[in-house]
């Protein structure tokens, strides 16, 4: 690609990072900058990497010319997709493949996987498990791609780690289609194209959709998923005993219902057991032992919560689901999920 603007001011060499509060591209005024650059220029597109280029940020143009900043589970969803899509209609599928998504990340990524027949393993919080799932399956199978909820995306076994440089400046595995030159960007000249970028020039060249637009068509093809994250902070030793009562609380006493949907199964990564709350039966987890649970409701709403590994915190994750009939309905549909979620908060006491 050659019709690439940088942010001047964002491309000097300084450890301080002066333009913006925190350097961590999951924050919008993060990107303030860069949207900002794009909305005169006109790009379609807008990309961005934390300082050690793990985390990936998207942004993209909706109909009414305003910059949408993706969440973490979206583009994932969104490069998922296009692998898988790729991959199919080169023929290379079959059933020999393989992609990885976090407990905590949107069950939407299943949905894909399931749809073009490509197991999909669910694995703990951090790259390091989607590595060893890698190292795992050497020689037995082929990753695509994978990652988590907290911006991070693999393209490809190059690196095994979470790499916003393969997800923002590399095609990834083998460059799988050629853009016209014309559009900006020649592939001999840039061996091989960037991940996202590529996806957007092919929804282009191919549909006539913009990446906005497409992932509003996915959301109709396998169903409207949304997310929430509420991270709860107690410091200090209190604090600390005070996350581990409340993990002891909901595991003597696990919701029985979820606003208003029965609650009927739980994972329980302490235990490595799924309970299937109506009939009792209990099944192993096939993972790493965690101090996790999840809890997954009869509407298909999902609540895990995870005491943070690295911080005072505990985090509760929400993901809730709707059919989406058309994409005349986004923002009607948008709004109805992004409500159950403060209700789902409400319910958890986590106004």
């Amino acid at each position: 690609f050659t019709n690439v603007i940088m942010v001047k001011e964002q491309a000097v060499i300084d450890g301080d990072f002066p333009t913006v509060e925190s350097p961590n591209p999951e924050e919008r005024k993060t990107m303030a900058m860069a949207i900002d650059l794009a909305a005169k220029e006109g790009a379609d597109l807008v990309l961005a990497t934390d300082p050690d280029s793990d985390r990936i940020g998207v942004a993209l143009r909706n109909k009414k010319g305003e910059y949408v900043l993706l969440n973490g589970n979206q583009t994932l969803v969104l490069l998922l997709s296009y692998q898988l899509t790729r991959w199919a209609e080169r023929g290379e599928l079959d059933g020999n493949q393989y992609v990885v998504k976090t407990i905590v990340t949107s069950q939407m990524a299943n949905a894909v996987a399931e749809h073009f027949k490509v197991k999909c393993y669910d694995c703990l919080t951090g790259f390091k498990y989607i590595a060893k799932i890698i190292r795992e399956n050497e020689g037995k199978a082929k990753y695509i791609g994978g990652g988590e909820e907290s911006f991070g995306y693999l393209a490809g076994d190059y690196v095994r780690d979470k790499d916003a440089v393969s997800a923002c400046s590399l095609a990834g595995e083998g460059a799988p289609w050629a853009p016209d030159p014309a559009r900006g960007c020649d592939r001999a000249a840039v061996p091989p194209c960037s991940r996202a970028a590529e996806a957007a020039a092919w929804a282009m060249d191919t549909m006539g959709l913009t990446l906005y637009e497409w992932l509003q068509e996915l959301y109709v093809k396998y169903g409207f998923y949304r997310e929430g994250l509420v991270s709860v902070v107690r410091k200090g030793k209190e604090g600390a005993e005070l996350i581990q009562k409340m993990m002891v609380d909901f595991r003597a006493n696990p919701p029985k219902a979820i606003l208003g949907s029965e609650v009927v199964k739980i994972n329980d990564f302490q235990t490595l057991e799924t309970l299937d709350v109506k009939t009792g039966a209990k099944t192993a987890i096939e993972q790493d032992r965690s101090n996790v649970l999840q809890w997954f409701t009869a509407d298909g709403t999902a609540v895990s919560v995870r005491p943070s590994g690295t911080e005072p915190k505990i985090k509760f994750y929400f993901g809730v689901k709707a059919p989406l009939a058309s994409v005349a309905d986004f923002d009607k549909t948008l709004a109805e999920l992004d409500a159950k979620i403060e209700g789902i908060k409400k319910d958890f006491k986590l106004e």
